[in-house]
Parts: C-alpha cells; structure tokens; sequence
C-alpha cells in the first residue's frame, strides 16, 4: 500500500469516528468548549510550574507514572476548574465581549449537562491522584475547594487573581510529596514565584476585560491598580525571577536554568511592550505570551538536570 493510499485511509478514519461521536453526542463539541479543551492556554499556564516543581523534586526525569499522573491531572482540573467558572459566571459572561459566546451564555449546553461533565473530569482525576500517596491526595482535595472558591472572588475582591495564584500552585508541593513524600522548605520558593507570576499574567488577561468588569460590577487586579497596572504587572515579574533565581543556592540547578531565568526576563519585557498602550488584543497576546515563559524556565531545569 502506497503512503499516500494510507494517509487517505487514517484521514477518512479519523473523520468517520468524528462523525460518529457527534452523531451520538451532539453536544459533545460544547462540553468540550466549556472545559475550555479548544484552548489550551489555561492547561500550559498550570503544567509548566507543575513541571518545573516535578523536576527539581525528582532531580531530573520523574518516571513515567508521575510525569503522565500530572500532566493528565493538569489536564482534567484545569478543565473542570473552567467549568465551574462558566457556571459561575453564566449570569455575567453575556455582557463581556470576549465571553458572550460561550456555551452557558447561548443555550447550547444546560448547567447540569456541564456539571456532569466536570465530575467526570473530576473522578477520573481522584483516580489519577489515588495511585500516588494519602499527602499528595489530602494536597489535591484542598486545591479543588480553592480551585471551587476563586469563581466567586471576582465578587467580593479585587484580587481574584492571588486566589487563582494559589489554587495554580497546588501542584508544586504535591509534586514534593509524590517524588519524596516531603516538602523542602525551598519548594516554597517555587510557589511564591508562581503565586507571582500569575498575579502577573492574570493581570493583564483582566486589562482584556476591564471596561465590561466596570460596567457589570465585576472585580480585578486591573481595576484595583487603574493607571498602575503596567508597573504592577513589571513589579510582579521582576520579583518573580528574583524568587526563582533564589533556587540555586538550594538546588543542583545551574548555568541553564540561569539563562532560561534571562530569557523568560527578556519574555517579559516583550510584555510590557505588548502592554504599553492596554489595547484589549495586545494584552491578551501578553497574556498568551506567558506559555512561552513557562516552557523557557522548564527547558531550563529540565536541561540542569540532565
């Protein structure tokens, strides 16, 4: 059989079993919507630091068993985590330009097909956790409440975005306990660096949304900072590589993970640039940017611990 022959079959299989499955589940493209799984950014924005505390906890390569239980984990809390935002949010998502589409807001999936969808995300990532150890598993429920709760800050604070930090970095210590079934007083560091940056990031994802929030009464970190939000944002991500930076003194990590700290440096100033005027596209490219950030620091380590 020729190659071309056998591209043409797996393309006709490929898109017969599409057929099939939205034959059967006609609303399967909207949950997959509303766990946000068309969007990845959400789940690279949760993995890296994951990673990052992964690698450093192991000393290199975690083994397979780990690295799958926590990249399929990023994937499935991540996704029901945007659930329960949307359910929370249904009410709001409407007069907000970038949300106004989303599967809540025009009817195409109802609050309980969605919240069905998120406990099944959400048992099969309690089943994932089971196969590593009671601390680790006791650290997974305390950031599923946080991960619960920070839907409904953006009504009570301006810093919704700090409760999105925390619930962010719940990976990092349980990154701790699967590897070694302890936490270094040095993991912490990592936290605090995460806790940062997505202050950070998230900032600038709400500078997107800003003038909606005003008008629907909603809270951020960009309403709270007003005409300081870019030296915020700058503030945030300098302390955030001077955390991390504070690493080498208590890791093995070295001369990669330094240059990877100079270039998510130079990434940032790269979003400050995108910033600098607060135009609603070129913020949320800022915000996306925040991928390649992550990815540079864990290339970084990964490289350390060769």
């Amino acid at each position: 059989m020729k190659l071309s022959e056998l591209t043409s079959q797996t393309i006709n299989l490929y898109q017969d079993t599409v057929r099939s499955l939205l034959a059967r589940f006609p609303k399967l493209p909207f949950l997959l919507a509303v766990a946000r799984l068309d969007r990845p950014i959400g789940i690279y924005l949760l993995l890296w630091p994951t990673l990052w505390a992964l690698w450093i906890a192991a000393e290199g390569f975690p083994g397979w068993h780990l690295f799958l239980v926590f990249t399929l984990g990023t994937v499935l809390t991540r996704s029901a985590g945007c659930i329960i935002n949307d359910v929370a949010d249904r009410h709001f998502d409407g007069g907000v330009k970038r949300t106004q589409g989303r599967p809540l807001v025009t009817g195409k999936i109802s609050v309980i097909e969605a919240l069905g969808f998120m406990l099944v995300l959400l048992f099969v990532s309690l089943t994932l956790v089971l196969t590593t150890n009671w601390p680790t598993v006791g650290l997974a429920f305390a950031g599923a409440i946080v991960a619960g709760v920070y839907p409904f800050m953006k009504r009570y604070t301006h810093l919704p975005q700090v409760i999105l930090g925390i619930a962010f970095s719940f990976g990092i210590p349980m990154a701790f306990t699967a590897t070694s079934n302890d936490i270094p007083h040095f993991a912490w560091l990592i936290v605090i660096a995460n806790l940062l940056w997505t202050v950070a990031y998230d900032t600038a994802y709400a500078m997107v949304d800003r003038d909606d929030d005003l008008k629907l009464g909603i809270k951020s970190s960009a309403i709270l900072l007003g005409d300081m939000d870019k030296a915020g944002i700058g503030a945030l991500q300098v302390c955030m590589i001077l955390t991390l930076s504070l690493l080498l003194k208590h890791t093995e990590l070295g001369l990669f993970f330094t240059l990877s700290l100079a270039a998510a440096s130079a990434s940032f100033v790269y979003q400050q640039y995108l910033i600098r005027d607060r135009d609603r596209d070129a913020c949320f490219r800022a915000f996306l940017s925040n991928h390649w950030t992550g990815l540079i620091i864990f290339v970084g380590i990964f490289a350390d611990y060769l």
